[in-house]
């Protein structure tokens, strides 16, 4: 069996059998169909992430501290426009999902988030987010991670992700992640000529080697993943208005109400939307109206088919904006930001010491006061019970107490 051992997952997508993005076995599994009647109950972490470098600070604006208007006197939003949720800071207008989340007691606000020697690239600092690991390098993100730990033994359908490609974050030594887009298409790609070839490599009983029967229980694993998926969007159907972009949060949630077994998704604001270098402050504010209203929307839903004690969603960013604002009237790549923990379970509040506005670094930047890893830590710890966050993350990061 030592050739099956020696098949890395890199191998099996280079084959072509396991196809576009997948619910496959781990190594050593058996050829068991994936089902949503295989769904164990446990807790469900989702995370968001806001590509391209979110404002934090025109987000949850500082409107309590003169310094914020100082170094934007245009793009400084004034209390009259905000959402204020206390002496302090007001939510942008448009962000009435997540007033409501935090008046509710169901969001976390966690400040000055970052790590030591921040990069400046968005490819490079998303990286470091993705594998829990700045200034180094991890062949697997740290939800990869999570899932081998959570479950050593690869169970499919563990983790999904929602993209066109799969994230770093989501790569794992032991499990293949259900990656898809369209779950309506999400099938195998190729020719109609093609199926047949499909077909029969799916079938595990006519494989003439160990390696081709694990190759085959892949593509087997994959054809039944989609199938599943397919079918649990088929079936679903919601009143809740998840505004104009939904983020896919209305496909997390027709997942979750299958039954499916995951218990990791991923899913993003794509595209460096939030990379707002010109002219920020319409663009910038319709974004956030955006995600408040899917990420309110999506917990309404899981209250809708009773699965909101369930859920906690992390939401993120690679990085924050310059303080100042720039010439074109927008911001620059900065360092420090704000994260957000939202859900039913969750102790809402303030978390974290919020960075100085006067005491900026050598390049206009907040100074972070917060590892993004404790979050990571937090959610690990706190939400999933799992209590090998120091083995996830590399290192030891004191948790915030964010559940109940």
């Amino acid at each position: 069996m030592r050739d099956i051992e020696l098949l890395s997952r890199r191998d099996c997508l280079q084959l072509g059998l396991a196809g576009l993005a997948l619910g496959a076995l781990g190594p050593g599994r058996s050829g068991r169909a994936a089902t949503a009647g295989d769904a164990r109950p446990g807790r469900i972490l989702v995370v968001l992430e806001l590509s391209g470098g979110n404002d934090g600070l025109n987000t949850l604006v500082p409107y309590g501290d003169d310094a914020y208007y100082r170094l934007r006197p245009k793009l400084g939003i004034r209390r009259d426009k905000l959402r204020p949720i206390d002496e302090h800071y007001g939510f942008s207008a448009g962000m009435a999902g997540f007033e409501r989340l935090y008046k509710d007691g169901r969001l976390a606000v966690i400040h000055g988030c970052g790590y030591d020697g921040p990069s400046f690239s968005h490819f490079t600092s998303m990286a470091y987010w993705h594998t829990a690991a700045p200034n180094s390098g991890s062949p697997y993100g740290w939800i990869g991670r999570l899932a081998d730990s959570l479950e050593p033994e690869g169970r499919p359908n563990f983790i999904v992700n929602i993209d066109a490609r799969q994230s770093l974050a989501v790569r794992s030594r032991r499990h293949v992640p259900v990656v898809f887009d369209r779950p309506d298409r999400f099938q195998r790609k190729g020719y109609q000529q093609q199926q047949w070839a499909f077909t029969r490599a799916a079938d595990p009983d006519k494989a003439a080697t160990p390696s081709q029967r694990y190759l085959r229980e892949v593509a087997r694993s994959a054809r039944d993943a989609s199938a599943l998926i397919r079918d649990a969007w088929g079936r679903y159907s919601t009143p809740m208005d998840y505004g104009l972009v939904p983020l896919d949060l209305p496909k997390v949630a027709a997942l979750i109400d299958a039954g499916l077994p995951a218990r990791l998704y991923y899913t993003s604001f794509r595209n460096n939307a939030f990379d707002t270098h010109v002219h920020q402050s319409n663009l910038h504010a319709r974004l956030l109206t955006y995600t408040a209203d899917a990420v309110h929307a999506f917990f309404a839903d899981l209250e809708r088919i009773g699965r909101a004690d369930d859920v906690t969603m992390l939401i993120f960013s690679e990085f924050g904006r310059r303080v100042p604002e720039n010439a074109n009237l927008g911001t620059d790549h900065g360092t420090a930001n704000l994260m957000f923990v939202a859900g039913k379970p969750v102790r809402g509040g303030h978390y974290g010491e919020a960075p100085s506005l006067t005491n900026l670094d050598e390049g206009d930047n907040l100074r972070h006061t917060t590892d993004f890893r404790r979050v990571y830590a937090s959610v690990i710890e706190g939400w999933l019970q799992h209590g090998n966050a120091e083995g996830i993350l590399n290192g030891r990061f004191a948790p915030f107490d964010l559940f109940a």
